[in-house]
């Protein structure tokens, strides 16, 4: 099978995407986060408890280690166990959160979604994380990524997606941290780039350079 349309493009275009691509998605997505662990690190030590970056790469690390049994599945259960294995094996909160993402997101995808298809996934997936982390885009937490991706995914150019996706995460930096460990710190919290949003922000570059590089 070919990789057909796999660029989310027009709302009607399906994505047809098979193990190849599969594979392709999952393998840079979790190069993107493991190559930026100490990034990571550096910023939760400045507001966090300091293991942010190497508990995503420890997740990311049994994704890989689990490759070629994810890139065989179907793309909704591809993407719902890659949830799984990040929920197993990431600690703190950011486990439970990106886990409900993927995991949300798997079971909302159908085989081969078109662009709507996506957006709409990805929006029911946005609202599990905010569910899950009692949270909302402007608390300085991997929302203010998610939710004007997801909006651009409705209504915008794909092709913006991951300048966006940086722009949304360097956005954290002015704000005061409403949730997590950062909310601790109150004002202080003030000047920093949230951890949680730049890893976001390498996800949705690494996922849509993925699918661009087969379409």
């Amino acid at each position: 099978m070919s990789v057909i349309a796999t660029r989310p493009g027009r709302q009607g275009e399906a994505m047809e995407i098979d193990e190849a691509a599969r594979r392709r998605l999952i393998r840079t997505v979790a190069e993107a986060v493991i190559e930026h662990a100490d990034e990571l690190t550096v910023l939760d030590q400045a507001i966090g408890d300091g293991d942010h970056g190497l508990n995503m790469k420890r997740g990311f690390e049994a994704v890989l280690a689990d490759l070629d049994r994810l890139a065989a599945q179907p793309l909704p259960e591809a993407v719902h166990e890659v949830g799984m294995v990040l929920v197993m094996h990431v600690g703190g909160a950011s486990g439970p959160l990106f886990g409900t993402l993927l995991l949300q997101l798997g079971s909302s995808l159908p085989e081969r979604p078109n662009r709507a298809d996506l957006a709409a996934a990805f929006a029911v997936a946005v609202a599990a994380v905010k569910a899950r982390g009692r949270s909302d885009a402007g608390s300085k937490t991997l929302l203010d990524v998610l939710v004007p991706v997801q909006a651009a995914l409705a209504e915008g150019d794909p092709a913006e997606l991951p300048a966006l996706a940086d722009a949304a995460a360097a956005a954290t930096v002015p704000m005061q941290a409403l949730r997590g460990r950062a909310s601790f710190l109150g004002a202080r919290s003030i000047g920093h780039l949230d951890p949680g949003a730049r890893s976001a922000a390498l996800m949705v570059r690494a996922a849509y350079e993925a699918l661009a590089a087969g379409a």
